[in-house]
């Protein structure tokens, strides 16, 4: 067994602190701090940020509801809500969390419905930085593991971009922890951003659409994938011609938005394929959301690779190694 979940659970967790000290750097600050990128150097201690941490409510959320019965939107709903206030009322809460999950979950805590706390004009990445989870949990059928995607980007980011790029990041965690040949994964994604353009997931967001004043739900959520599809587009381009050199962010975009930060994590796994840590080293050398872009990246080598494609004296002091390496176990089992 490869051990998909606890490969991508370790590589996000590794991804995400090795970006921590580069993010809102440029490239000749980040070379001139950490010397040249093949050669970069996982921090001591490996402090993660609010990526990992959201990641892991997620993930306990997640595994609360599983163990209540079948995956629906309100066995769901409660423990993300409880776990993702916990997250927001942390001391560790420290970690430079964006702006959009900040709003939300203080007005979760409140006691608003989510529909209301829902930042619906955010497509922030922070809802498909997190949403690996929901990618490795096995026995979700399609439509339960794309429902709750969105639902859990919902909670904080609204937007139907967001929907869209966390819907689409946890399919691309499957498909590689299933055995999807990377070669032919983009056009996976596109045919699956097709499928799904106009498919709003009634059952599981309500009457969120009504919140952006779309004429309807279907073109509410089609202007999410269009997005989706446009930066897949980006990527392919860059793929024809790939330049590991050279900034990824200039080729899909600096990552502080979902459809972005999905595209840049993607295009730098897919540049080395079979080098997950310089994939990591390039992912947290660039001028973007730094740590969000080496997350994604992480997420989608370790669903390849599984759990050997890290080096043991990097993921042996990564914090919170065994809640992440009891998540894997878990879904690996």
């Amino acid at each position: 067994m490869k051990r998909a979940a606890t490969g991508s659970l370790l590589g996000l967790a590794l991804g995400d602190a090795l970006g921590f000290p580069t993010e809102f750097n440029d490239v000749p600050s980040i070379l001139a701090k950490c010397g040249p990128w093949r050669e970069m150097e996982l921090p001591r201690p490996a402090f993660i940020t609010d990526d990992t941490q959201m990641t892991l409510a997620l993930a306990r959320g997640l595994r609360t509801a599983m163990e209540r019965g079948l995956l629906g939107p309100k066995r769901l709903e409660r423990p993300l809500r409880e776990e993702f206030v916990d997250w927001y009322q942390s001391p560790e809460n420290n970690r430079a969390p964006g702006n959009t999950c900040l709003q939300a979950c203080y007005l979760l805590k409140s006691g608003k419905p989510w529909l209301d706390a829902s930042q619906v004009h955010s497509k922030g990445c922070g809802a498909n930085m997190r949403v690996a989870p929901l990618g490795l949990a096995p026995g979700l059928s399609d439509e339960v593991r794309a429902g709750a995607a969105q639902l859990q980007s919902a909670l904080t980011h609204g937007h139907p971009t967001a929907l869209a790029a966390s819907d689409l990041t946890a399919h691309a965690v499957r498909l590689l922890a299933e055995g999807a040949e990377p070669t032919g994964l983009v056009g996976l994604l596109r045919s699956y951003a097709y499928e799904n353009r106009e498919t709003y997931h009634e059952r599981w967001l309500g009457e969120l659409w009504t919140r952006d004043g779309a004429a309807t739900p279907e073109a509410f959520i089609a202007r999410g994938w269009d997005e989706c599809l446009d930066v897949l587009g980006r990527v392919q381009e860059a793929l024809r011609s790939p330049s590991p050199e050279t900034d990824p962010c200039l080729a899909t975009g600096e990552g502080w938005i979902a459809e972005e930060a999905f595209a840049t994590g993607l295009l730098c796994f897919l540049m080395f394929v079979d080098e997950p840590v310089t994939a990591l080293r390039r992912a947290a050398c660039t001028s973007g959301d730094s740590d969000s872009i080496a997350c994604l990246t992480g997420a989608f080598a370790g669903a390849h690779l599984g759990a050997g494609a890290w080096p043991a004296q990097w993921t042996d002091r990564i914090e919170h190694r065994d809640e992440l390496l009891a998540f894997g176990a878990l879904w690996d089992a």
